[in-house]
């Protein structure tokens, strides 16, 4: 019988140096995506897919993202007397509830790998979720629940994938395909950023994991891989070579990369446009944009 997938790990310690000086005084998960910032977008997607408790490996600095989920009762009290409902409700859906979210601090940057790791003894014996805030995925099920019915039937490891141009593919973790089934592949290699041209394949991993704690303790035996880190698809990797099931998904979604800058920019775009309040406005706005400059021409 396979476990419930009910914890999730979000790594945040990240300094966001992309988008200084923005970043210099807020951490780069309070940034804001039309009118919520990218961790709630992440919070959300976990609480839809089932998840309770709530993983995040901090650093220095992120004093701001662990007061965003706490309760605000002197602005809550302000709403209630002036009758704003509408904005209480939405206040109230940023709370967690006490003993729901934990942190844990990551003293030195080692990578994605060593962020999940140092949140090990929360994780235990269970199968866990991993949620890389920065990768934003609008999608009409939520992507993690699409991925957590799909282990409900495979068990084992999961990452999530998506095409990607081959000259582009240098920059992800890139799957080596054993046998392709449409939404679902089975993996017999990863390689963490190939060099360009040796890629096997165009499906590359993106920021969604579910996995297994036999991961956790093959990154204890981990001691650094592509860049001097430790890579979190070298430990995925070891499952495939102890012949234990990892599988690729392909989510039915659009996924934006927000630790860039043009990929948020193209995330504020499409988010702002799937919004009915501001959808004519704000398309309006955009054609003006396209047609005024042309017409200088």
């Amino acid at each position: 019988m396979k476990r419930r997938v009910t914890k999730a790990i979000f790594p945040v310690a990240g300094l966001g140096t992309r988008f200084l000086p923005a970043t210099k005084s807020i951490p780069k998960e309070i940034m804001t995506l039309v009118d919520r910032p990218l961790i709630q977008y992440a919070i959300d997607e976990a609480r839809a897919a089932g998840i309770k408790e709530f993983i995040f490996v901090t650093s220095r600095g992120k004093g701001a993202l662990e007061d965003y989920f706490d309760h605000a009762p002197e602005l809550e009290a302000s709403l209630r007397k002036k009758g704003k409902d509408d904005l209480l409700n939405i206040l109230k859906s940023t709370n967690m509830e006490s003993g729901a979210i934990a942190y844990i601090r990551q003293h030195r940057a080692l990578g994605l790998g060593h962020a999940v790791w140092c949140a090990r003894r929360l994780i235990a014996n269970e199968p866990f979720a991993v949620i890389l805030p920065d990768d934003v995925i609008a999608a009409e099920k939520p992507c993690l629940q699409q991925m957590v019915e799909a282990y409900q039937e495979t068990g084992g490891c999961m990452v999530a994938a998506m095409e990607v141009p081959p000259q582009a593919a240098s920059a992800y973790g890139v799957l080596d395909i054993k046998e392709d089934m449409g939404s679902m592949v089975s993996i017999k290699g990863m390689v963490e950023k190939p060099e360009p041209g040796t890629a096997p394949s165009n499906l590359a991993v993106i920021g969604r994991y579910i996995l297994t704690p036999k991961v956790l303790q093959n990154l204890n035996r981990i001691r650094g891989g592509a860049g001097g880190e430790i890579q979190l698809t070298d430990a995925i990797a070891e499952e495939i070579r102890n012949e234990r099931d990892v599988f690729g998904f392909r989510f039915r979604g659009e996924r934006f990369d927000c630790g860039s800058k043009a990929g948020f920019l193209q995330a504020t775009v499409a988010f702002g446009l799937a919004r009915d309040e501001l959808r004519e406005e704000f398309s309006q706005y955009l054609r003006e944009m396209v047609i005024l400059p042309d017409a200088a021409q």
